[in-house]
């Protein structure tokens, strides 16, 4: 028996080790089979259905990651059967997220519409839609946000933290959006070495990956708002910490704003090793100012109840839209400059014409 596995699907090949014979095969008047039966020399095969279902889902689907196991269910009737196991994605879950094996948010994740934690997967796992601009819910914001965040170093978990969010008090609409995992004195220490020197904060780029997971546990909504590879790591020359930033893109009628993850991270007092000192989460536009709780609900919503991308490089799709992102946000700061300068211009020739026809005025009296 063959099993073999990928990204677009599942093949299994099952060959008989036993060589039949075609004596009950009908015979021609030459006293000649008609047909002969299959052997495993000749490299005869059943198909998947003739393995039982226990044996397919425990020993070909189960060492399958999410998109392989989506993939598996598009290639037959039976196949999709098996991968709807709540079971297989529950475990897909919380390998790729260990922030969802507590059992608040497990349980949670099982209630999610349209298959519990499938469903979740299809809304963690890929990001926003590309180039999709959303329209504002006339729905309520939602009333309590959860955060479930993962950080990984070099496939190596190093944080994970799932915390709570109300969005109903007076203090969290007017001031500005804010989620700080760690309070200010708070450390998480890490067996990772701190990077000395620029070339080993860039490598920070390649080997450090983080999972933002924003949750609405009314409506069973969820959407992950990291980049996923950081898009920008940048070394405090004095103290020598590393600032790690994350991002991503979300557009709400025709305006977008940037949802940026920083971390920080700083060498520990009686050795060399990295500690994580905060993981925090805000919301700016594109000139830069920080949007306040209730503003940022908005394009939160937006991106809770809109539609994802299909998860097919989302790495690079991150990337690019942040790019992209950032050229905009440049245009637009030039774009403003210039017209200042002209309206300096305009004020100045205004404010000398005005002077010379008061000289004139004087000179003609």
């Amino acid at each position: 028996m063959e099993f073999k596995t990928s990204s677009k699907g599942v093949c299994a090949t099952f060959h008989s080790p036993v060589k039949t014979t075609a004596s009950t095969e009908p015979k021609n008047e030459n006293d000649m089979p008609l047909a002969t039966a299959t052997t495993a020399d000749q490299g005869g095969a059943t198909g998947l259905s003739a393995l039982h279902p226990d044996i397919v889902r425990s020993h070909v689907l189960s060492r399958l990651d999410g998109p392989a196991l989506g993939s598996a269910a598009c290639c037959s009737t039976t196949l999709r059967q098996l991968s709807s196991d709540d079971n297989l994605w529950s475990d897909i879950c919380h390998s790729m997220w260990p922030s969802t094996t507590s059992p608040q948010l497990s349980h949670l994740i099982s209630t999610f519409p349209g298959g519990g934690p499938r469903a979740f997967f299809s809304h963690a796992f890929p990001v926003l839609a590309a180039d999709r601009n959303l329209t504002g819910s006339s729905s309520n914001p939602p009333s309590e946000l959860i955060s479930a965040v993962d950080i990984r170093y070099k496939d190596n978990l190093i944080f994970t933290k799932v915390q709570e969010t109300e969005t109903v008090t007076g203090w969290f609409r007017c001031s500005p959006f804010r989620i700080d995992l760690l309070e200010p004195k708070d450390v998480v220490p890490t067996p990772i070495k701190h990077p000395e020197g620029e070339e080993a904060c860039r490598g920070m780029i390649e080997d450090m990956m983080l999972s933002w997971i924003l949750i609405d546990p009314i409506r069973r909504r969820a959407v992950n708002l990291s980049s996923h590879k950081p898009v920008s790591v940048e070394r405090h020359w004095l103290t020598g910490e590393v600032q790690v930033r994350y991002a991503s893109i979300v557009a709400v009628d025709q305006r977008q704003v940037q949802c940026g993850i920083v971390v920080r991270c700083g060498g520990s007092e009686c050795g060399d090793e990295m500690q994580v000192r905060e993981v925090s989460l805000e919301i700016e536009d594109m000139d830069g100012t920080h949007l306040n709780g209730k503003e940022s609900l908005v394009f939160l919503q937006g991106a809770l109840e809109g539609k994802k991308g299909t998860g097919i490089n989302r790495i690079g799709e991150g990337q690019r839209r942040y790019k992209a992102y950032v050229e905009m946000k440049r245009e637009r700061r030039e774009r403003k400059l210039r017209t200042e300068g002209a309206l300096d211009i305009l004020c100045v020739g205004f404010g000398v014409s005005i002077f010379v026809a008061f000289c004139c005025f004087l000179f003609c009296r």
